[in-house]
């Protein structure tokens, strides 16, 4: 694992790495409000053994990088697309598989439209249509937004008690799988050891812009991968099938029993899927 603070689009990104730089390059790009400590590290690992090297970095306003005063808004979700396309290019890597989780998806989908020669593949996890459809389709189950809404009433300053928050924020995103409170406690200790400030991470939920790249999901020529779980609560199973109707080519891969999380349970699915798909 190598870590690096790059300068992107007059910021700071810290990635990290995995595995062979000569390898096909697998670049990781998770959720809103979700360090890069949210790709487990073993996961990394077992992607990178196969024969991949792989990246995984923080947004702006998230661990390491540039961080900003919280309730301010600075950048837009196509700006996020530029410091992806930036992290390539800092690696000097022309070409790359991008596998996005969430709002990383949505990422990745403006990737796939303003840099179609950077992308070779794109796999969407947990994710959702980029544009007006997503209005059509089931919201985020109540009980994830009653969670965050508790955040204002926390110390910031008590270690446990924003480890617990942001472990338990995990729990409501599961399906029936078992919740793996254990690793979500430690990737949660993780994140609290790395990160610059942690308040800054609500500015996420003010994201705005790409509306060049909306309802445009037809243009995408690249290979698709779509991974839902058939219990996500916060972007339901419908999204996933949105999705698979908005992008004709692509192949729908659902993980029953799973909710808006990777499972471990669903690791060796997801990096099988992720290996073959990139292999094409």
């Amino acid at each position: 694992m190598s870590e690096q603070i790059l300068k992107i689009n007059k910021v700071e990104i810290c990635t990290e790495s995995f595995g062979n730089s000569k390898d096909p390059a697998v670049l990781l790009i998770m959720g809103a409000m979700s360090s890069l400590d949210w790709w487990d590290e073993d996961f990394c690992l077992r992607l990178a053994n196969l024969g991949r090297f792989v990246i995984r970095y923080d947004h702006r306003d998230l661990g390491k990088s540039t961080i900003y005063e919280p309730g301010t808004l600075n950048y837009t979700i196509t700006n996020l697309a530029d410091d992806a396309a930036g992290i390539l290019d800092s690696y000097s890597i022309e070409q790359a598989h991008i596998v996005g989780m969430s709002m990383g998806g949505m990422i990745g989908q403006i990737l796939a439209l303003k840099y179609p020669e950077r992308v070779l593949t794109l796999t969407l996890i947990a994710s959702s249509v980029f544009g007006t459809e997503m209005e059509k389709l089931p919201p985020m189950d109540q009980s994830i937004l009653d969670h965050h809404s508790k955040s204002s009433a926390i110390d910031w300053s008590n270690r446990e008690a924003v480890i617990a928050y942001l472990a338990d924020g995990w729990k409501t995103l599961s399906g029936s799988k078992p919740y793996e409170q254990q690793r979500m406690y430690k990737l949660a200790e993780r994140e609290v050891n790395r990160a610059k400030q942690l308040r800054s991470r609500f500015n996420h939920a003010m994201l705005q812009g790409g509306d060049d790249y909306f309802d445009r999901m037809s243009e995408i020529s690249v290979p698709v991968l779509i991974i839902h779980g058939t219990e996500d609560p916060a972007l339901p199973y419908e999204h996933g099938l949105a999705l698979a109707k908005a992008i004709p080519h692509s192949e729908l891969m659902p993980l029953g029993g799973s909710g808006h999380e990777i499972h471990s349970e669903d690791w060796d699915q997801i990096i099988d899927s992720v290996v073959k798909h990139s292999s094409r």
